[in-house]
């Protein structure tokens, strides 16, 4: 099914459609996560994807949040898969994890047949029309790279840099 199928269906299929593919997903992710912490620790790679930056981000967001993390996850950009991957690492019981994710699908859906689809169509409209509207958006990804890589690189200098010396080890010497 294609994106332009489900802006064609009537609200509630809409509904039903991206309801339907996202509990797929969000289960599937989970069970992911428990057979890479299972099994993955074997292959360098996927320890380092199991020891990065991502999964510390969502294992700290579960940290705070607790189960709520699960379905808050769906509200946000970026963390939601590694939320519902860390779930499943993490072992969190079925019993938490199903109706959490549940009305956390039920939101993203919601979101997504709303007010989603309707950003979404406006953004190809408007890139489909305008050759200028297409060299903003490039400028604004471009931008958005540049910042996070900026980003990066300041904090990993700053963790990079010894430690400055106490006054009282510099009078000493």
């Amino acid at each position: 099914m294609s994106f332009d199928s489900i802006l064609e269906l009537p609200l509630g299929w809409a509904y039903l459609t991206l309801f339907v593919i996202v509990m797929l997903r969000a289960n599937a992710t989970y069970w992911v996560g428990r057979l890479l912490v299972a099994g993955g620790r074997r292959s360098p790679r996927i320890e380092r994807f199991i020891d990065g930056p991502t999964m510390a981000k969502a294992k700290r967001f579960s940290d705070r949040w607790g189960v709520l993390a699960v379905p808050l996850s769906f509200l946000t950009i970026g963390i939601q898969t590694a939320v519902n991957m860390s779930a499943g690492a993490l072992r969190m019981p079925l019993s938490r994890y199903l109706p959490a994710m549940t009305l956390g699908c039920m939101m993203w859906a919601l979101l997504y047949s709303t007010i989603g689809l309707a950003a979404i169509q406006t953004v190809f409209f408007a890139l489909a029309s305008s050759p200028w509207a297409l060299v903003a958006l490039a400028v604004a990804v471009a931008g958005i790279i540049g910042v996070r890589r900026f980003q990066r690189h300041a904090a990993k200098a700053r963790s990079d840099e010894p430690a400055p010396e106490s006054v009282d080890s510099a009078r000493e010497g």
